[in-house]
């Protein structure tokens, strides 16, 4: 199956089921962060319009949304509801929707539109392709197919220059799965899954430097880090260290 990466966007366009693919949009962070002094201008306009602009190049039938649609936890305000509600309902005029649940998405049924498809938090399956938040184990038939797609860890390069200071890039995170790790914890899984793990959507979230750190969450136990390979946003491949 062709997958495209769109290039210096993180989105994935899936011509065979006409589909955009997102994760972490994280509506609602900047709050969060002026709490810690930091003054952050509202992306929700941004986030929309850039999706907007998306679905008129591609012209999906459906976006999905890997999780994390929402930053609050674990109540959220009033005016973050209808922000959300809004945002998704001006979304929802030009495609489907379909949600599938992260760990920041807590009671978010009732704050969305009635029409958006909400899936279980474990998954759900489309063809050959498995959607996943990240925070929990799939469900059995996803680690069935050929590719499983993955938000929740922010996946970022950390670089180093000459003169030693660090800097970050988002990127995406290919592998191959775990099989020695997956077959323990599953029956019946597919040796040649491979795994993607989409960097954050909204640009104010952050990372975690996979070069360094790894994948958190329970899908580090089923992707094998050291035979993956990096993408930056533009293409470029790293590979699965850096000097």
């Amino acid at each position: 199956m062709f997958l495209q990466p769109i290039s210096n966007c993180p989105a994935l366009y899936i011509p065979d089921l006409n589909m955009l693919v997102i994760a972490d949009l994280h509506i609602g962070i900047e709050n969060e962060l002026r709490e810690y002094g930091v003054h952050a201008s509202s992306q929700i306009k941004i986030l929309e319009n850039t999706i907007l602009t998306l679905i008129k190049k591609y012209k999906p039938t459906a976006l999905t949304i890997l999780g994390d649609v929402k930053h609050t936890i674990p109540s959220t305000p009033y005016h973050e509801k209808k922000e959300l509600y809004q945002f998704l309902e001006n979304i929802q005029t030009n495609t489907e929707i379909i949600i599938v649940p992260g760990n920041h998405d807590g009671s978010i049924k009732s704050m969305i539109p009635e029409k958006i498809q909400l899936e279980s938090s474990d998954g759900y399956k489309n063809g050959s392709i498995g959607f996943l938040h990240g925070h929990r184990w799939p469900k059995k038939e996803i680690m069935q197919g050929d590719y499983l797609f993955c938000g929740h860890t922010h996946p970022t390069i950390r670089f180093t220059d000459k003169l030693g200071y660090h800097y970050y890039e988002s990127c995406w995170v290919k592998g191959k799965i775990n099989s020695t790790n997956a077959i323990e914890k599953y029956a019946e899984i597919n040796p040649e899954l491979t795994i993607l793990f989409f960097p954050a959507f909204n640009p104010l979230c952050g990372g975690i430097a996979v070069n360094e750190e790894g994948i958190f969450g329970p899908l580090k136990h089923l992707i094998d880090i050291k035979q993956s390979s990096f993408y930056l946003l533009d293409g470029s491949l790293i590979g699965n260290r850096i000097e």
